[in-house]
């Protein structure tokens, strides 16, 4: 009986750890997404200026946001958050979400990768403490593209925060002004434990997990 019982709690335990193990694979994936995301917009004849991520301090990645309407639209994704640190280091990711509705015109159902490049990180703090709206606490702008500054020689980087949308769906586009990014604390909690907080990984760069290094990677060759 006393054997039976030392099985089933062996049995329980290593449930537990494969079941941990299959949440944690899914943060892992979002990074590998995000990672393919960055990718990909690097082999686009008409990306991201290299000026413009040199310049500026945050970057919010979103694979694969769906945004849906039919009249009344609606937008969910699941993403990171990225600052630059002093130095030129990039801090360790924060998990978000982004969510959102929209009135007008609009019919069909799209999968969109979303990059949202922040000019002051003190901006992306914000979500550290919950979150905020784009387009009411601050407005985001269609970005400029052209893989050199010389490229965009009539555009000012003034803007707070520049929008890229890659889009595979019916719409041409994607607006997000009116979306809530907010900390997703799940996904922070699996990743990196319960003693991390939001605030503390936008000030550190000290993960080394291959997600997080491949991320890093692809944000240096931008």
């Amino acid at each position: 009986m006393k054997k039976c019982s030392m099985l089933f709690a062996v049995l329980v335990i290593n449930c537990m750890a494969m079941a941990f193990i299959k949440v944690a694979d899914k943060e892992t994936a979002r990074l590998n997404n995000a990672s393919e995301v960055l990718y990909n917009f690097s082999k686009m004849k008409e990306t991201i200026p290299h000026a413009l991520i040199a310049e500026y301090q945050g970057i919010v990645i979103i694979p694969g946001l769906i945004n849906a309407g039919f009249v009344i639209g609606g937008k969910r994704g699941k993403g990171i958050a990225i600052v630059r640190l002093p130095g030129g280091r990039w801090s360790d990711p924060v998990f978000v979400t982004l969510t959102g509705g929209s009135l007008g015109p609009q019919i069909g159902v799209q999968s969109v990768d979303l990059i949202l490049v922040f000019r002051h990180k003190d901006v992306l703090s914000k979500v550290r403490n919950g979150d905020f709206t784009i387009g009411g606490d601050i407005s985001a702008a269609a970005g400029p593209v052209g893989r050199t500054s010389s490229a965009n020689t009539d555009y000012k980087l003034e803007a707070e925060v520049y929008s890229y949308s890659r889009s595979r769906g019916l719409f041409a586009g994607v607006s997000i002004n009116g979306a809530n990014l907010a900390v997703d604390k799940n996904a922070n909690y699996t990743f990196y434990g319960p003693a991390v907080t939001s605030g503390e990984l936008f000030e550190t760069s000290k993960n080394n997990s291959a997600g997080v290094k491949s991320l890093k990677k692809q944000l240096a060759v931008l």
